[in-house]
């Protein structure tokens, strides 16, 4: 479906607020990245408060590098607009700390999405609640419903966003920039501030602050998404292993960082929207 996102427009999208865009090409961003890729994460996050002000979200999922990232952002703009995509299915233990984040951040201005009832409707009558189980094609359905077209509609009122993406993390983040042009999302701008680091960077960051942390993580857990799609994860197992355990040789990816396109899948989208929406 990431063809649908290169036909998004986000200054035609209602959450847009109006104003100049503030907009770069892809030189601009390739000569802005190679300027902030030996900086400190701090100094990004800077550049872009600095350049896009209240049109800046950090996107996150509430794992530690989102935790991270909004701590450090909290120092310079305590109104920071932070985005979350509730799928319908988080851990308890995720919305417990969505709470304490806002007890410990209270300025921040805290927008939570949720996927379209009738397209999760659609889906779970097709296929049943936990399809995600039976198919790579269809875990990939369910995260486009329940994940990508939500975000998709959030970043459109947006010129730019905060991912705590690391290149440790996966074979497809390793090349990625701390600051990249996202064609997925309409051309917008997204900042990955702790690019370089690694995860012992991150927990070093969360001891030396008192950063509150998500309590899976005290359970074994090192990647937190949807409850029926993570788990602990087993001693010496990779981190990104707790995440659709149960697939073989399929992408550890949602499909908001790294567009999936293959045709089943995509095909069954289109069904499923057509269900939702009355388009035959």
């Amino acid at each position: 479906m990431s063809g649908n996102h290169r036909n998004f427009k986000p200054d035609t999208h209602p959450l847009f607020t109006g104003g100049p865009r503030i907009q770069f090409d892809d030189l601009e961003i390739g000569a802005i990245a190679i300027e902030l890729d030996p900086l400190d994460p701090e100094d990004v996050i800077r550049w872009g408060l600095e350049t896009f002000g209240d049109r800046v979200a950090l996107v996150t999922a509430f794992q530690i590098d989102g935790s991270v990232i909004l701590d450090m952002a909290y120092r310079m703009k305590p109104d920071l607009r932070v985005v979350t995509v509730d799928t319908g299915r988080f851990h308890e233990e995720t919305y417990q700390f969505m709470e304490r984040v806002k007890e410990r951040y209270p300025e921040i201005q805290l927008e939570v999405f949720f996927p379209d009832c009738r397209e999760v409707e659609a889906m779970v009558r097709k296929h049943g609640v936990n399809l995600f189980y039976r198919d790579v094609h269809l875990r990939l359905l369910c995260c486009h419903i329940r994940k990508v077209r939500p975000l998709l509609r959030a970043l459109g009122g947006f010129d730019a966003w905060f991912t705590g993406l690391r290149r440790d993390q996966w074979a497809s983040r390793a090349a990625i920039r701390k600051v990249e042009i996202d064609h997925d999302h309409g051309g917008i701008v997204k900042l990955n501030p702790l690019a370089d680091w690694v995860k012992e960077d991150v927990w070093e960051y969360v001891r030396a602050n008192g950063v509150p942390y998500h309590p899976l993580y005290d359970r074994g857990y090192t990647s937190i998404g949807c409850a029926p799609c993570t788990r602990p994860i087993r001693p010496g197992e990779d981190d990104r292993l707790g995440r659709w355990w149960w697939e073989e040789n399929a992408p550890k990816e949602c499909g908001i960082h790294c567009p999936i396109e293959t045709g089943g899948f995509e095909h069954e989208v289109e069904a499923i929207l057509g269900l939702a929406h009355g388009h035959h």
